[in-house]
């Protein structure tokens, strides 16, 4: 039986999940895929009220480093590591290709905005 965590999404039981999973035979792996995919059509998936962002006055001066920290303030909801491919391109940038910190910052702020717009459904894209 899978521990009660998995209930709050928690990384123990991520992992053992997965563990078992790779434990299994391969047709026994297409199987419980398949078990997973049909249990996941036939509930509901809970409605979750996502928070507006809190936002924070961005600071005349302020540095890349500060306003990543303004932004995951502001968009505390955000799951930071799917953020970070793209927030760590513009730092590195900044940091690396001498971009200016104003610039980055602007594209920062893009980028959190989309994803929450996209976590929060208001994405016209879609």
């Amino acid at each position: 039986m899978i521990p009660n965590a998995v209930k709050g999404g928690g990384d123990a039981a991520d992992k053992e999940l997965l563990r078992l999973f790779r434990d299994l035979p391969e047709e026994q792996q297409r199987a419980l895929l398949a078990f997973a995919r049909f249990l996941a059509s036939e509930s509901e998936a809970p409605v979750r009220e996502i928070p507006e962002p809190e936002p924070i006055p961005r600071p005349e001066g302020e540095s890349v480093v500060k306003a990543m920290k303004r932004l995951s303030a502001t968009y505390h909801m955000l799951d930071k590591s799917k953020l970070l491919n793209e927030t760590s391109t513009l730092m590195a940038q900044h940091v690396m290709q001498g971009r200016a910190a104003h610039e980055v910052i602007d594209e920062l702020e893009v980028v959190f905005e989309m994803h929450y717009r996209r976590l929060a459904g208001k994405d016209e894209a879609e």
